[in-house]
């Protein structure tokens, strides 16, 4: 079983979208392994981000993340990073297919409800940084 990295970020918690979120997740077929809300601090923020820090939207995706509590979680499933990545739908909600989270919950590129790890690589590391191993079951 492949694991990830999910994320409900500050904008669709303010909005009172985490359990909408989460019901479609689960019933997509992903176990939810860890979960938990939390502030991103600064520091936080820019690792989350630090491939994007060369980027003229790197200052606002750091200060979104920061702005309010965000849900993560890490998530099971068979070949689940491709797979999640399918129901998250495209960045821009605009352009995301029909009946994808970024459809149902995101307001624009900027505020596009969640995050979801695009590689092994980008999991792990992101797994790392938001969760202890003794946190994930």
């Amino acid at each position: 079983m492949e694991r990830t990295f999910f994320m409900v970020k500050p904008d669709a918690v303010a909005r009172a979208e985490v359990g909408g979120i989460v019901s479609k997740v689960e019933k997509a077929g992903f176990k939810i392994v860890a979960m938990k809300m939390l502030l991103v601090d600064q520091k936080l923020a820019n690792e989350h981000y630090e491939e994007h820090t060369d980027k003229p939207f790197f200052e606002d995706l750091v200060a979104l993340i920061a702005s309010g509590p965000s849900v993560a979680m890490v998530l099971e499933g068979e070949d689940c990073i491709k797979s999640l990545r399918a129901l998250v739908g495209s960045t821009n909600p605009a352009e995301a297919a029909l009946g994808t989270i970024r459809t149902e919950f995101g307001t624009d590129v900027g505020r596009n409800a969640v995050h979801a790890s695009d590689s092994p690589e980008s999991a792990g590391r992101e797994i790392n940084l938001f969760f202890n191993k003794n946190e994930i079951h």
